[in-house]
């Protein structure tokens, strides 16, 4: 299995994709790429949205998906959840458990783009032990580069968390090398593309994985294909 673990491709839901079509033809090209499976994680923004209004709409946009995937060849699996974005006091919300990965016990998590504070480091631990939930650190890298807080992926190593990082963090000459060793360390778990189009943020995991077997071998691969099971299994428990 090679998961696309970061998605924007639910028609309508966000800033990505606007319509079914799109969205068929990111999970094409994605499927050419060599993805077998796709997560498509909508963002949900608490001070904007509802949850109940949110899964309502989530609902919508992946039956119309889905209608159109029954009807289409070469296309992925599909899988859906939510890219949640950092709030105060999310460890003690009954929300979370509502936005997890499909019906298993990991949700993934935006944190905010400016330096961490102690706060969110405690939430976020809080997350598992107050909710038996696992957090996914949504696109690593980008909290990495902006503010040269290199220290982030060994604090995370110290937390109950899963680590993902985005396909541009392996393509770019200036962090590939840094992304490779995150990797290598164990200190990234799960990859995703982030595509949100087919123009400026389309779908590129392909690449990716390309580079990484390149520089690390097949067994890195292997590595992240084991956390992805453990994640999309049913029943599984937690890391």
């Amino acid at each position: 299995m090679v998961t696309d673990f970061h998605t924007h491709v639910l028609p309508g839901m966000d800033d990505g994709s606007a319509s079914v079509s799109e969205s068929i033809a990111m999970l094409r090209e994605a499927f050419h790429q060599g993805i077998t499976h796709v997560v498509a994680t909508p963002h949900f923004y608490p001070q904007k949205d509802s949850p109940e209004e949110f899964l309502r709409r989530r609902q919508v946009a992946e039956d119309r998906l889905r209608e159109q995937m029954a009807r289409e060849t070469d296309l992925p699996s599909l899988s859906v959840g939510a890219e949640v974005y950092f709030f105060p006091g999310m460890s003690n919300s009954d929300t979370l458990s509502l936005l997890t990965i499909g019906k298993n016990r990991y949700i993934m998590l935006e944190l905010v783009n400016s330096p961490w504070s102690e706060y969110i480091y405690q939430e976020v631990q809080g997350i598992y032990e107050k909710q038996g939930l696992t957090p996914i650190i949504a696109h690593v890298d980008r909290y990495i580069r902006p503010f040269r807080t290199y220290g982030i992926p060994y604090r995370l190593e110290e937390l109950p968390v899963l680590v993902q990082a985005n396909a541009d963090f392996f393509l770019n000459r200036r962090t590939a090398s840094l992304a490779l060793r995150l990797l290598k360390s164990d200190r990234i778990h799960l990859l995703g593309s982030d595509c949100h189009n087919l123009s400026d943020r389309a779908p590129n995991m392909g690449n990716a994985a390309q580079v990484i077997a390149r520089r690390l071998g097949a067994e890195a691969l292997e590595r992240i294909g084991s956390y992805e099971q453990v994640v999309l299994s049913p029943g599984t428990d937690n890391i």
